[in-house]
């Protein structure tokens, strides 16, 4: 019988654990502000540079949501300091990704969060095994959908009750999708947890065609807590190097050449190395699962990496070594494939995302 690779404490051990407040690793980053549209205006955009950035826009995928991330501020963004000022989603009340009242106060009430989405009728929910009861009422399980989503899994007799949950998930519905690309749209429960979940401490991230399998706080344990890390993410299997990776999207036809040669010539222009390890860590993630504290640097890793998928293609294991090497945080913690193995059942996707559209978007979008 092999072992596993997950040392997870025995649920005896979990249910006496001491909660961590934090890692107490002492990072650059103290604060974060989030560039929203009032910020950008008063600063330093005229109405008329607002308009030009619009009319830029419709070649570029930034919009009110994201906001409309100059070079320059590109730039800045990467610089580690103890105050960043960056663009982090949200930008404009007229950015959609819209959450009604009861959730938003619900989310303001968790403390460890584990988050996964499923836009354009896409996945199945899995109900996830493995809690130990001690953990139950300490950890918020948030499934977001949008309409298309929810009338597909009502249509297949699965529906919310008056508390909104299904098994142990609570379902957030969320309006006015900012992207046409469902897969963008993906990105916004995936990396900005902390923009979601503000009163949160942990989160960890699920991709939709899993099932979480283990105990969340032990999950916490080991992979952060024991190793004192604050964000935990999976190896590659298959590749180690992000120009080796460029080739496979392309082979595999998960965006266009022309795409992944404009991020990868901005890359090495920018001096990225071709290196199998950075910073001391393997060069390529495997990001269906993420583990992380969200502290002001973990908040600020996820906000760049976030402007990159938008900047250039959705591909965000292609973009993770770029941000991995220019804000070289620490605490991360790159997990063998095998631990990723022993995280969750693989069940894979069960049916084609319907592409958004004018019809679906609940309302028109920005």
């Amino acid at each position: 019988m092999l072992t596993a690779c997950l040392k997870v404490l025995s649920p005896k051990s979990i249910e006496n654990l001491v909660f961590h407040e934090g890692s107490g690793l002492d990072g650059v980053v103290k604060r974060i502000i989030y560039k929203t549209d009032d910020d950008d205006y008063d600063s330093h955009h005229s109405e008329a540079n607002s308009t030009y950035l619009l009319q830029h826009a419709e070649a570029t995928r930034f919009n009110l949501f994201t906001g409309f991330q100059t070079v320059p501020e590109r730039e800045e963004s990467f610089k580690v300091n103890e105050t960043v000022s960056v663009h982090c989603g949200f930008y404009s009340d007229n950015g959609g990704f819209k959450i009604s009242d009861d959730d938003v106060r619900y989310m303001r009430t968790c403390k460890v969060v584990v988050s996964t989405c499923a836009f354009g009728g896409g996945d199945d929910l899995y109900q996830p095994i493995g809690m130990v009861n001690s953990s139950i009422g300490k950890v918020c399980y948030v499934a977001f959908w949008d309409a298309v989503t929810l009338s597909t899994q009502e249509a297949e007799g699965k529906l919310t009750g008056d508390n909104e949950m299904i098994g142990r998930w609570r379902i957030i519905v969320v309006k006015n999708l900012p992207f046409v690309d469902q897969r963008l749209n993906g990105k916004i429960p995936k990396m900005l947890t902390h923009r979601l979940f503000p009163e949160a401490s942990y989160s960890i991230w699920v991709d939709s065609k899993y099932q979480f399998r283990r105990d969340p706080i032990g999950v916490l344990e080991a992979l952060l807590w024991r190793t004192n890390s604050t964000f935990a993410i999976s190896e590659h299997g298959a590749r180690t190097n992000i120009y080796d990776e460029g080739k496979a999207i392309v082979q595999k036809h998960k965006a266009t050449p022309e795409e992944v040669e404009v991020q990868l010539t901005q890359y090495r222009q920018d001096g990225m190395p071709d290196e199998k390890r950075l910073h001391g860590l393997k060069a390529l993630a495997e990001a269906s699962i993420i583990v992380r504290e969200l502290t002001p640097l973990t908040n600020h890793f996820m906000c760049a990496w976030f402007n990159e998928v938008v900047r250039f293609t959705s591909r965000d294991q292609l973009s993770f070594p770029y941000v991995l090497w220019r804000l070289n945080m620490p605490g991360i913690n790159m997990f063998p494939v095998c631990t990723r193995r022993d995280l969750v059942n693989s069940l894979g996707h069960t049916r084609k995302v319907k592409p958004l559209t004018q019809t679906n978007t609940d309302s028109s979008t920005a």
